[in-house]
């Protein structure tokens, strides 16, 4: 009787078990272009920070195409988090989409593609520009014409962004990328006369694309004599931070869809000197081995 009683435990626990197994190996299944997409990613979007432009775009992107009425949804995370799920599935050709943004060591690292935007929803190609308080010309025209100089390319963001997620610190790897391009940081810096312990301030959004560009600019005004203090914040208090003097500069504004709400909201409380690159694009992405996935529209109909 103990025997039979044994043999029947053990045979619900392995009805718990299988559908457990299943459940496991379907979610790490290769992608399968027979299937529909949704169903193989549970109609899932993988994002970062709820604050960011790129997710507000998403959710009207979920709406203009008809993907929430499909049960299409976004998942909240961070920047660390997805492109930490981006690895895992690539690693196991398994589906994905995610959002994403260029310049991105991510597109250099990985084999993966924007996604066609035919309603246009997350706008053209944008500039990353150089946001400055008002008066720092007058109070520090040193500082300020470093800062209305500095422009750089997209691949050159990227060599700075792949040394820190490489595991360099970012201030290191901000050394040695001026290092290695004396020309171009010539140009920002040719006949600036030096200072002597001026303290400046920038604010910025840790996205990695931001955290390589501050970390380089704040690295040439230190050279150049500054005392210059950074300070990662939201989207929000960054502009607001320029606004109300509490900061000096930032090189991080997306536009002019990104961070266009805020460059509105706090327009006439601060000076823009223009693009420091060009280039920028933000939207949806997927590996490049998900062939018959190009466009946003592909997701709900394949």
């Amino acid at each position: 009787m103990k025997k039979k009683l044994r043999n029947l435990s053990l045979f619900f626990v392995a009805l718990l078990i299988i559908p457990l197994i299943s459940a496991c190996s379907s979610q790490t299944k290769p992608y399968d272009s027979s299937k529909k997409i949704g169903e193989q990613i549970n109609y899932t979007i993988t994002g970062i920070d709820a604050g960011a432009g790129i997710m507000s775009s998403t959710q009207t992107a979920l709406k203009d195409y008809g993907l929430s009425k499909k049960n299409w949804q976004l998942q909240t995370s961070s920047t660390a988090a997805m492109t930490s799920t981006l690895d895992k599935a690539i690693k196991e050709k398994r589906p994905i989409v995610v959002t994403g943004w260029q310049p991105h060591w991510m597109f250099t690292k990985y084999p993966i593609k924007f996604l066609k935007d035919p309603k246009n929803v997350y706008g053209k190609a944008e500039s990353i520009h150089t946001i400055v308080r008002l008066g720092l010309k007058k109070d520090d025209p040193e500082a300020y014409t470093i800062l209305d100089r500095f422009h750089w390319k997209p691949a050159q963001m990227s060599e700075v962004m792949l040394k820190i997620n490489g595991g360099m610190d970012p201030q290191k790897a901000a050394k040695q990328w001026i290092k290695d391009n004396p020309k171009l940081v010539n140009k920002w810096t040719d006949g600036v006369k030096k200072v002597h312990g001026k303290s400046l301030k920038m604010t910025y959004v840790a996205w990695d694309s931001e955290i390589a560009s501050t970390n380089v600019v704040a690295q040439v005004l230190r050279e150049q004599g500054y005392k210059v203090t950074i300070q990662a914040m939201e989207q929000q208090p960054v502009w607001a931070s320029i606004a109300t003097k509490a900061a000096d500069a930032q090189v991080s504004a997306w536009l002019p869809k990104t961070s266009g709400l805020y460059y509105k909201d706090y327009k006439g409380r601060f000076e823009d000197l223009g693009p420091n690159l060009k280039g920028a694009k933000v939207g949806l992405a997927v590996p490049k081995y998900m062939k018959n996935i190009n466009s946003i529209e592909d997701l709900k109909n394949k």
